[in-house]
């Protein structure tokens, strides 16, 4: 009985407490540990059930991790998490939570996970569902395998594989063809 009591006491202090806006949503303020610990814990849990997709076998060649690095410049991904001499942008400060150092975090995500996170989107961190920006699986697949290969790009890489095609070199212009003159008029 007393357990059931207190659980009673702690689940109605919780809803005072969210729901009576005590609960700073700001992105200003920080969040309480139990929160933030709360927000990973639920984050974390809900990849792992939700990310069940396959990989394609082209998952790992440098034609699918370029046309990663290209899909992921394209959709403006670093403007948030940077690349390999790109840094984000400073609005992407203000993101809260911080968008991750993809370098940093993709070691411990399988390309399951980064598929399913990229398309989806996470609610109530800035991460947007790149499916309902228009990528189609494919793409989203191919930005994948970059990512779990951004720990080791560099720079010149990046640049060289995100780089716009070279323009063609302009048509030269017809050859001069020479005007007929006249006839001559017999006067």
């Amino acid at each position: 009985a007393l357990i059931g009591a207190l659980a009673i006491i702690v689940g109605l202090g919780a809803a005072v407490f969210f729901l009576g806006g005590f609960y700073s949503v700001a992105g200003t303020a920080e969040d309480p540990g139990i929160v933030r610990w709360a927000l990973i814990q639920v984050r974390t849990a809900s990849i792992k059930r939700h990310a069940t997709d396959q990989p394609p076998a082209n998952i790992n060649d440098a034609q699918t991790v370029q046309a990663g690095a290209k899909a992921f410049a394209a959709y403006g991904c670093a403007n948030c998490h940077g690349a390999p001499g790109v840094p984000w942008l400073k609005y992407s400060e203000g993101l809260h939570p911080d968008p991750p150092d993809l370098k940093k975090v993709v070691d411990h995500q399988t390309p399951a996970q980064l598929f399913w996170v990229v398309k989806n989107g996470i609610n109530m961190t800035g991460m947007p569902s790149f499916e309902l920006a228009g990528a189609k699986d494919e793409e989203i697949w191919a930005m994948a395998a970059f990512l779990k290969k951004l720990p080791t790009v560099s720079e010149a890489d990046y640049k060289a594989w995100t780089a716009p095609p070279a323009a063609a070199p302009p048509a030269p212009p017809p050859a001069a063809q020479p005007v007929p003159s006249p006839p001559a008029s017999n006067q």
